[in-house]
Formats: C-alpha cells, structure tokens, sequence
C-alpha cells in the first residue's frame, strides 16, 4: 500500500485516480509568485541545497513551521512553469509541453512527499493542522493545471498527432497516459460542469484528511490496560514484553496496554485466555470510527459517496466504481467482482473446515459457548497446533525482524544482483528509521532504502511504501529515495523483535513494492516504479511475498534468536503444511471487504446514498452473499482507510486478490522451472515488472514476463481453496 497524502502532478494527473486533483481556480490567487517573503524562502530549509547523502532530506532540520510558507511559494512557482507552458506562443512539441511538464512542479513535489511521511509515521497535532489545512488548497491547486484551458489544447493537438510525432514507445506512453489522466481529471468538461467538478474535488480532499485523521485518533484513544498477572494470562513472553513497551510509549512506564494496532491486537487475540478481554478489545477493533463521539465517521462516508458519485456522473460513467475500473486490466465493477465471486466459493467452503475444526477444540476443552468473532483466533491457533502440531511462539522464535530483512535483502541480490549496506548518515525523521544504501553488483549507487518497522503514538496503523523521490532520466539520472512501514511491536531495549511467519511476509510484500520504485529504470518520472494501473501494483509486492516461503530462504535465515539454529526441519514442514491452516478466514474477511467495497461504489441514486445507513448497507451485502457470523470483515467502512481516506484503493480494493491471480500464476513459472532464483525467469521479471514502470500497458508487462495471460488455478490450489486448478 502507498502512502495517501501525496498529491503530486506526476502520481495523479497519470493514475486511474486523478480526477480528484481538481479545485476552483479562484483559491490559486492566494499563492502567486512573490506573495512569500523573501527572507522565509531564504531560510526555509525545502529553498536550500540538500547536502546529505543523496540529496536525502534534512529532517533534522524541517519544523512544522516550515510547511505552510514553502508549499505557497512551491505552488507560486509551479503556476509560473505551467502559464509558461500553457501561454507559449510556439505550436506544440513533445519538449515544449510534455517535457516542460514533466519537469514542473519539482520544488513542491519533494515538499509534499516530506511532509506525506511525516503525516503518516510521525504526525502530531501541528501536523494535523496543516494537513486539514493544505489538502483543499493543494487540490485547488492542481485544477488549475487540470482545467487550465489553454494548456489541454496542446497536449491534445499532440495526442491526436501522435503518430507522426516520431515518439519513441516510452515517449508515446507519457504522452497517452498524461493525455488520459486529462481527460478522466474533466479537462473536457465546460462551464457549470467544470466549476462544480472543481467544487467536489475540493470537498473530498478535506474528507479524506478528516475520515483518515478520525480513525487515527479514535485508535489511539483506546488503550486495553492488562492490570495483573490474570489480565495477561496465556500471553506468551513476547507479547508481554510488547505491552509493556507500549505502556512505554504512552508514559506509562510499570504497566501493560494492549493498543489497536494490528500487530499489539492480533497476538492478544490469538493467545489471550480472557474472553471477556478479547471480546472488549475486538469490539474497540471494530468500531474504530464508529463510535459515539467526535470521530465518528458515517456523515464523512456517506458525503465521500455522494461526492464521487457526483464525479463520475459528470465524467459520464454511472458510477463512481464504473470511473475507477475503467482504463484498468479488469475493465469494469463486474469483473472485479466476478474475480471476487469465483473466490468466495472456495473460501468459505475453506472457512467451514475450519470452523469443524474450532469447534472439536472447543469441544475438547469443554467450552459451553457460542463461537463469536472474538473466539476465532484463539480457537483457530488450538487447532493449529491441534491438527498441525505448530507453536506460533516457536516459529516466531527462529524469526527475528533483523534475519527477515536481511533475507529480504539476499533474495533481491540474487534475483537482480543488487546489494545493500546500512548507512548511518543519512537524516532520519525518527530514531526507529534505517537507511540503507542500494548498489548494483558493480558497485553502482542506486538509492536509498528507509525502513520503519515499529509501531508507536503519531503513526498510521498498516503497512505501506511511500517515495522521497522517484527514478528518472529527464535530466541526467536520478536515483529514488524508497520507504517502507509497518507496525511490529518495539522489543524491550537489548530483546530481538520477533515476527510471526505471516508478518515476515508482511515485510517482503512492502519490500515488494520498495523494489519496484527502486529498480525503476526508465526516463519520464511519470511513469516510474510504481505509477502503473492500480490493479497490478500490488502484483510486484505480492509476488515478492513467496519468496520468503521457500524453504532454502527459511533455512538460511529462520536463526533461532537464542542459539542462532536454524528452523528444525520438522518445524520447517509443519510451517509449510499449516501454511493455510487459516487460509479460508484469511479470504473470507478480505473477500468481504472487496464486496462491500464495490458495493458502495456501485450505488447510483444519491437520494439512496444521502440517507444510506452505513452498518445497515453492510449488514445487507454480507447477507447476500452469505457472511458466515463467526467472522468480521477485514476492515468495516468507518475504518476503512482503503476506501475512504484517499482513492488509489477506492472502489478497488479487489485489486489485492487480482494480483493474487497474478502473483501465484507469475510465481508459479518459478516452480515449473524447478529453480526459484531461475536466472531467465528473474531477468524477464526485472525487464517487464520490476524496472519497466508504466512504459507499458499492465497486462503486455505480464504477458512480457510470463509468456501469456494469467490462470486463476494456482490461486485457488496455493490458498487451499479448491482440489483442483480453474482456468481463467
């Protein structure tokens, strides 16, 4: 998942979602050129050569102060290049527009993308501020690029000249995707329609940081305090060890808090024996957002859906779901949710196994009630170690997050014989961060890698990658500046933190992503790394995932953290043969989600929505297709960040079973050839996926990689959730 906040031209006017950077012209007379003092501009460090490493960013010496004044005269200075471009008096070239505008915006590109991390791993109040307050002015800042009306004419006279424009392909890429981007952002519409366009796109810029700021501090304003010995009983040394570090965190030192982020959340869920806590913790899980109190966010979701319903109407698509998948790899909603459908199936079948499972548990403990939502964990790890003789605090034991990274790392240098050295003088934004500096097997610098892997106050929950900057070749190379973050508990100083096999996973997946803006190899920084169709960028993440599943990868880095041995080969096949054990759960709530998801975006009378009972909708659609009561959807809508706090997943959060499709087809060419590091195979990956960006339609880059379309079967056999494969 990538970071939300990051509004830039190049990652918006060129994705699925870029309509939504529209805003009324009449704000941009707040930010013309000169308005900032001279002096400010002069000592604010974003106007100053960056000396670190790189070019890193100094945030050792960025305030919050800085934030404001930079981002009005950046988009002083950015009006000026776009007029510049729209006003010239010289007919139209793929230089004096396309080019010109690739390389607009720089100053105020590299200040959103600072402060985009700092609003998600390092916010606070200031932080906050500022993000209410610059989101509506920013996106009223990108309407004047998008409905500028003298400089669409030029790119679409190029558009429509294309073919005698002697374009190479990555050129006539650029120039259809900006193009496109155009189009879908309204730059065809007229009058009334382009003011309110203009309008709505300014409302749901402020939505999105309201919806995204509620669930923040509606989580972070519960704390489950474990107040003896009772309180913690089943919990196992690593899990206490983890509330007590939270309770650190929180200036409360000498105790014990279970929080809600996912990674303090689940193992109290999976270990705890206090029912009554588990059910207290989960409802707290899912009502994030849904509470009685001033973070409450139904009034927000239901104005996002009308707004964007609103949107797509004027766009002329029914639909705000039929807007977003179109221009994708599955076309239209109704591919995506027969994707979804054909899935379902399987997965619930899987989750009533499991379920007969639980409840011989159950049994066999002489449990007298019902199995509720708060007891599938639990039960579901006794069966576990039931039916597969598998200890989760056994495995985690062998896997320390310093190994996982380290195996991260060794994988990528045999696939693409890049190498990577921890760098200590790079400026970081907080003292959990690592920098390390990627190298190619020449000893070529190439970027640097930032990984910010624990949980704590002032940071969003989840996993995601973000960018400080992006490869491109316009103007000499220039090399990425990657992120990763996720959300695993602090160990107690001088303790290993240890991770689940499923949060190692975790921390290939967003390597995943990482590696696709670091292996970026192209020229336009509109289409590097990861600015391709939303429902293949998960596929370079997810693909990444098996590699941390193969055996050889386990056994060289799965060390005990004690006596450095590797995972006992009995362990190591219980580990494969349990892998999904949990699998039909895992599908069930996710698969959930996506339907809801769709479900919302699909709705086309705003009267409906105006008056749209958000629990009672969802209740609706889980009915329909038969939610088993036993088990919650990954993620309800008050919470849901995919959804509501942006829109690069909105109305798409299939896209992570698509490139489930993907990624265990693509992966699946790795076991036919016997060799998962296969040099052809890992070449192909790198030329098509990995290092190609958007210069390419999504789907001619798998075929590149894979030699034809993608199967569904080795989805459904990888995941346990049919006996027998299915062609797509």
């Amino acid at each position: 998942m990538t970071t939300p906040f990051r509004k830039t031209l190049r990652a918006h006017l060129l994705s699925a979602s870029a309509a939504f950077l529209l805003a009324s012209p009449a704000v941009l007379a707040q930010t013309q050129p000169g308005e900032a003092a001279e002096a400010a501009v002069t000592e604010n460090p974003f106007f100053q050569d960056w000396t670190a490493p790189y070019g890193a960013p100094p945030f050792h010496l960025i305030e919050a102060d800085h934030f404001i004044p930079a981002m009005e005269e950046a988009m002083a200075r950015h009006n000026a290049e776009i007029d510049a471009i729209a006003s010239s008096q010289e007919a139209p070239t793929f230089e004096n527009t396309i080019i010109a505008l690739e390389n607009a915006g720089n100053d105020l590109e590299r200040i959103q993308r600072t402060f985009s991390v700092l609003a998600s791993s390092a916010t606070n109040d200031d932080i906050r501020a500022i993000q209410s307050e610059m989101s509506p002015r920013l996106a009223a800042h990108y309407s004047a690029i998008s409905l500028n009306d003298d400089l669409f004419p030029r790119i679409d006279a190029l558009q429509r000249s294309a073919g005698v424009l002697n374009l190479d392909a990555e050129q006539a890429r650029v120039l259809e995707r900006i193009h496109t981007g155009f189009v879908r952002a309204g730059a065809k519409l007229e009058g009334d329609d382009r003011v309110r366009l203009a309008e709505i796109t300014e409302q749901l810029a402020s939505l999105y940081t309201a919806f995204s700021q509620n669930v923040q501090r509606d989580a972070e304003s519960f704390a489950l305090v474990l107040a003896s010995e009772e309180d913690m009983a089943g919990l196992p040394d690593f899990a206490i060890s983890a509330a007590a570090q939270a309770a650190s965190d929180r200036d409360m030192e000498g105790q014990h808090v279970v929080t809600l982020a996912r990674s303090s959340f689940e193992p109290f869920m999976t270990f705890s024996t206090r029912r009554d806590l588990r059910e207290q913790l989960f409802q707290a899980w899912t009502n994030r957002g849904d509470n009685d109190n001033e973070y409450a966010n139904a009034d927000n979701i239901r104005e996002i859906l009308q707004l964007r319903l609103e949107r797509a109407n004027l766009l002329g698509f029914e639909n705000f779901a039929a807007f977003r998948t179109a221009n994708t790899m599955a076309g239209t909603p109704e591919a995506a949710h027969d994707l979804l459908s054909e899935v379902w199936e399987g997965a619930r079948a899987k989750a009533e196994i499991e379920e007969a499972q639980i409840r011989e548990v159950m049994a066999d403990m002489g449990t007298d009630h019902a199995l509720e939502p708060w007891d599938w964990w639990y039960y579901s790890e006794k069966a576990r170690v039931q039916f597969y003789d598998l200890d989760e605090d056994t495995v985690k034991a062998h896997l320390s997050l310093d190994n996982v990274l380290n195996a991260q790392f060794a994988v990528a240098e045999r696939l693409f014989g890049v190498t990577f050295e921890e760098r200590s003088d790079v400026p970081v934004y907080h003292p959990d961060v690592r920098v390390w500096e990627m190298s190619s097997a020449e000893g070529e610098p190439l970027g640097l890698f930032y990984g910010d892997y624990f949980a704590r106050p002032g940071k969003r929950s989840g996993a995601w990658m973000g960018a400080l900057r992006v490869q491109h070749q316009l103007d000499g190379a220039v090399t990425p500046l990657i992120l990763n973050n996720c959300n695993y508990n602090k160990p107690a100083p001088g303790e290993p933190a240890l991770i689940s096999m499923r949060e190692a996973e975790v921390v290939f997946h967003e390597f995943g992503h990482a590696l696709h803006g670091l292996l970026s190899n192209v020229t336009h920084p509109s289409i590097s790394g990861t600015a391709v169709d939303f429902d293949f960028v998960e596929f370079p993440a997810q693909i990444y995932e098996h590699w941390m599943r193969e055996p050889a990868v386990i056994q060289e880095f799965a060390l005990h953290y004690e006596t450095g041995e590797p995972m006992p080969t009995a362990l190591l096949e219980s580990v494969r043969s349990a892998g999904n054990a949990k699998s039909g759960f895992d599908n069930v709530e996710f698969i959930a989600s996506g339907f809801v998801d769709l479900a919302f975006h699909r709705l086309s009378d705003p009267e409906l929505i105006a008056n749209l009972d958000i629990n009672s909708f969802e209740d609706g659609v889980l009915a329909q297709v038969g939610m088993p009561h036993e088990i919650e959807m990954r993620h309800r809508s008050p919470h849901f960040l995919h959804s509501f706090a942006g829109e690069l997943y909105a109305g798409g959060y299939y896209t992570y079973m698509w490139a489930g499709v993907l990624d265990n087809d693509g992966y699946a060419a790795f076991e036919e050839a016997g060799d998962p590091f296969d040099p052809e195979l890992a070449k192909k990956l790198y030329d098509y996926v990995f290092s190609s960006g958007n210069s390419r339609p999504a789907m001619d880059a798998y075929v590149g990689f894979r030699g034809r379309e993608p199967s569904t079967g080795p989805l459904l056999k990888n995941r346990g959730l049919t006996v027998a494969d299915s062609e797509s």
